[in-house]
């Protein structure tokens, strides 16, 4: 357990394994903890790098205006403080966003990017959009993180095998800080990139859940405009792929950085 401290905010990040550097980066309301199922098989064959973004997990949660450009300095800083050089990046949800931002400012920084269950913008066009949008930021407001933890996790993990990880969800969820938890909701509606995705330069890696809150279409959409990009998509599974899917979710993972490694000695 290790902290770091970049603009007047300390954040949390663990370590483990020992090669080439992989961030592992966790979505909205969640922390390092996303990657319980992770970690023991990437850290077999990289130097894994798990932080807690900012008003998440054990971070400090300033009493601020979050937005995605900011988290993604924090990780900038990160990768800096640790002297990683260039990167792996895996991404679940604002974390892939995280990783887009990441992608399009600092394309030298990466050497490859993971997007699981994500897209690069977040923008309300239509009526229905703002309408969604504005029942989600009043559910929010109105209910407990408890409640809200309970209904995510029986959304997400909706088979009776799955009890434990609903289970996980809802007591997960009850801990964010509410204001943090508003604030990064915030910072994601409105936010987007999608105008610079030609600048990625790494071999990247779309990782699509068949049952996501977005569909695999729109995936199909975005990759057309990353320069080097392949899309998977991971059968039964929803939003949280690296939770419901880890073993399948892991090999293609594993596959994917192999090959992008052995890109990166060609060049």
């Amino acid at each position: 357990m290790a902290y770091f401290e970049h603009e007047g905010c300390n954040l949390h990040y663990e370590e483990y394994g020992h090669g080439a550097p992989l961030l592992l980066v966790h979505g909205l309301g969640s922390s390092t903890l996303d990657w319980e199922m992770q970690i023991p098989a990437l850290a077999a064959h990289y130097r894994v790098i798990v932080p807690d973004i900012r008003g998440h997990g054990r971070s400090d949660k300033p009493r601020e205006r979050y937005s995605i450009a900011a988290f993604s300095a924090d990780l900038s800083a990160l990768i800096e403080h640790l002297r990683l050089g260039q990167v792996h990046y895996v991404g679940l949800s604002m974390g892939a966003m995280i990783g887009f931002q990441l992608a399009v400012d600092q394309p030298q920084a990466l050497k490859s990017l993971t997007i699981v269950n994500s897209a690069p913008e977040v923008k309300l066009r239509s009526r229905d959009d703002y309408w969604q949008w504005l029942k989600r930021w009043s559910l929010m407001r109105l209910l407990s993180l408890e409640t809200i933890g309970k209904a995510l996790g029986s959304k997400l993990f909706p088979k009776p095998e799955q009890a434990d990880l609903r289970r996980k969800m809802a007591e997960r969820w009850a801990k964010n800080d509410k204001r943090a938890y508003l604030a990064s909701f915030d910072a994601i509606v409105g936010w987007g990139v999608q105008e610079r995705l030609s600048r990625v330069s790494c071999p990247t890696l779309v990782i699509s859940a068949d049952r996501d809150y977005t569909p695999v279409a729109l995936k199909e959409t975005y990759v057309k405009l990353l320069p080097d990009a392949q899309l998977v998509v991971i059968a039964d599974s929803r939003h949280a792929t690296p939770l419901d899917q880890p073993e399948r979710f892991n090999h293609t993972l594993l596959d994917f950085l192999a090959s992008a490694d052995l890109h990166s000695q060609d060049h």
